[in-house]
């Protein structure tokens, strides 16, 4: 019998790929331990060691980025918003309710 699929938190993840990098355990005492596959502990393994220098470079600042990014395009959608509401009672002057076809 098949077990049911589990989703892992990030939390559970950096354990697990923590305590692989350290190498205190054998892959099969980590299986063991964590009660997941040993494909699934190298895999962490490997995505935390890729990801590692965005933690002291990059990755803080790509944050910065897309914190201001966002503030920009909320800032933009307002100002469409705005003008979409001008010509739509603009064009309702013109032409009556919405309801009509032109």
């Amino acid at each position: 019998m098949r077990r049911k699929r589990r989703t892992h938190s990030a939390e559970f993840k950096a354990k697990v790929a923590l305590a692989a990098i350290q190498g205190d355990l054998t892959l099969a005492e980590l299986v063991k331990k964590f009660d997941v596959h040993a494909n699934q502990v190298s895999a962490w393994k490997k995505q935390l060691l890729s990801g590692a220098p965005d933690v002291f470079g990059k990755g803080a600042k790509k944050q910065e980025s897309a914190e201001e990014t966002i503030q920009e395009l909320h800032a933009k959608i307002g100002q469409l918003t705005m003008e979409n509401d001008f010509l739509e009672r603009g064009l309702e002057r013109i032409h009556g309710p919405r309801g009509k076809k032109w």
